[in-house]
Parts: C-alpha cells; sequence; structure tokens
C-alpha cells in the first residue's frame, strides 16, 4: 500500500496528530482458521478438527511525524494508550469496512533529523472479522417481510424490539413478556437489556424456538406477531 492515508482508532484520527502512513502490513490479511490437525497410526493423511472460529490477525502502521514531534507524539501516545482493550479500526484504504483491534507490545521510536522527528511502528491484533459499514444501517419492520444477508458469513444483529408479544427471525422464535416501550437484544453477547446492560432485561425474554437469532447468507424472513409494534434491526454483516 501507498504512503499517505491514514488510520482511525477508537475514532481519533492519526491525521489530527500530524502522523504520516509510510506503510501498512497484516491488518487487512486473511485470518488463519482455528483448527488441529491430528496423526492416527495405521490412517493415511491427518484428521483435522475444526474449532469453529478465525484466529485474530497481528498487523503494523509504520509511521512517522516531522511536525511538532514532541507535541504531537505526547498527544498521540495518550490517545492510543487510553483503549484497555479492543477499539474499532479503520483506515483510509478499506474505507467500506472496519476491523476491531487492540494495541499490543510498545512503541518504539527511532528519533531522526537530531530529535526532531521520528518513525515508528504501531501494532495490532486484529479480530477475524471485516465488518461492513453497511451491516451498521439499521432496518425498521412494522409488518412481517425479510431481510438480507449480502456476505456468506453468519451475523449476530442488535435488535430493539417494541411491545410484548411474540416475533421470529429465521428459524428463531422469541418471545416479549414485559416491557417498557422497548427491549434490546445482543444477539453476539446473547443479552437483553434496556439501553445499557445495567438494565438486564433476560427475565423478560423467552427463546420459543432455536438460540439467538443469526442471519445466514441470503434472505431472513422476519415474522411480526400480535403484540409487537416494530423491530430495528442492525445487522452487523461481516465478511472474512
Amino acid at each position: 500500500m501507498s504512503a499517505g492515508g491514514f488510520f482511525i482508532y477508537g475514532g481519533a484520527s492519526s491525521r489530527d496528530y500530524g502522523i504520516l502512513i509510510d506503510s501498512v502490513s497484516g491488518i487487512w490479511d486473511t485470518p488463519e482458521r482455528d483448527s488441529e490437525q491430528i496423526e492416527i497410526p495405521g490412517r493415511n493423511g491427518d484428521l483435522t478438527v475444526d474449532n469453529g472460529r478465525w484466529k485474530n490477525v497481528p498487523g503494523t502502521y509504520t509511521c512517522g511525524i516531522g511536525v511538532d514531534f514532541k507535541k504531537n507524539f505526547e498527544r498521540f501516545r495518550a490517545m492510543i494508550t487510553e483503549h484497555r482493550g479492543y477499539a474499532r479500526l479503520e483506515d483510509s484504504w478499506h474505507p467500506d469496512e472496519y476491523r476491531m483491534a487492540k494495541l499490543t507490545g510498545n512503541i518504539a521510536l527511532e528519533l531522526v533529523k537530531n530529535g526532531a522527528a521520528a518513525t515508528f511502528d504501531v501494532n495490532f491484533s486484529v479480530m477475524p472479522q471485516r465488518f461492513l459499514n453497511s451491516g451498521e444501517k439499521a432496518k425498521t419492520f412494522t409488518s412481517s417481510g425479510k431481510i438480507t444477508n449480502p456476505t456468506a458469513q453468519e451475523a449476530k444483529p442488535l435488535l430493539r424490539v417494541y411491545g410484548t408479544g411474540t416475533f421470529s427471525i429465521g428459524s428463531t422464535s422469541m418471545q416479549i413478556t414485559a416491557a417498557n416501550t422497548y427491549t434490546d437484544i445482543d444477539c453476539d453477547i446473547c443479552e437483553c437489556y434496556r439501553d445499557t446492560m445495567a438494565d438486564n432485561r433476560n427475565a423478560s425474554v423467552k427463546l420459543l424456538s432455536g438460540g439467538f437469532p443469526v442471519l445466514h447468507e441470503g434472505d431472513n424472513g422476519i415474522t411480526i406477531g400480535s403484540g409487537i409494534s416494530r423491530i430495528i434491526i442492525t445487522p452487523r454483516w461481516w465478511k472474512i
């Protein structure tokens, strides 16, 4: 990739700190499937045990600061080290996607121009999903319909369900037994709440068939039963 682009981590852009990107490596690589190869005596070849997941990807932005180096780097260091876990990572080379990443290792400076500038690497451990920005666009259903997954990966949506009653997404059916206007259902972490995790609503949601809804490749039917006025679906599309 050519220099001149930028990255955004946790909402802060490298451009805001006068950082120039010299090169990018690994960030957008295809992850490795988590599997084990087992050798069995008397049997040709290996037995593959698939653990049903993809591994993280290591990646690096090679950076430099030449303008107001000390001031800009101190500001940048304060920003990037404030994140204790994963944060959203975007860059100018992939404007339609983002990944979740966490900072790894230290940031070692190589001073140049008698200490007036420096180059350094910013290393991340990147989760395998390449999330699509289009998957953040919520779709509202006030009657039964369908939602179409444009990728080959099963998406775990965020639902906001208004009212009490039953609804189905694909082969999964759920019932809201009590609600104060609406209930949020996070199908990734399998939790139900209202606005924040502190207002837990797990006791008010019943799984009637299947587990928490997932959106399979292609069309997924949405059935809204009596008592449910609308469902807002943020699909969280992603690909490898």
